[in-house]
């Protein structure tokens, strides 16, 4: 275990990865099945394709998502979380349950 508050912690590019809103939104909606490019682009509204292939990439890369690519014309590329994916994503829907309930306040309290 490292300690996340020291500069030199590994933990902290982890952290890095996946405290972008893109990467939270996109892990926890694999958490709920599987999907299609244009599936995740549909439920993650407002993200663009650039955004979407950078943030697949990523968690890609950091073994958090699995791209299986199927056979057809074109080939059918379906992305899911990893076990080790499903364990973050799993912590980070709370986080999000707690935005949701609470985003209204706290943007009523914002100061200009």
């Amino acid at each position: 275990m490292g300690d996340v508050f020291h500069k030199d912690c590994p933990a902290r590019e982890v952290l890095g990865h996946l405290a972008g809103r893109w990467a939270i939104l996109v892990l926890t909606a694999l958490l709920a099945e599987p999907r299609r490019y244009h599936e995740l682009r549909a439920v993650v509204a407002g993200i663009s394709d650039k955004s979407l292939a950078a943030t697949l990439k990523s968690l890609r890369r950091h073994g958090l998502v699995h791209r299986e690519v199927g056979g057809g014309q074109p080939p059918s590329v379906t992305y899911s979380v990893t076990e080790l994916g499903r364990g973050a994503a799993a912590a980070l829907a709370p986080l999000l349950d707690w935005i949701r309930v609470n985003a209204e306040e706290i943007t009523a309290r914002q100061e200009d």
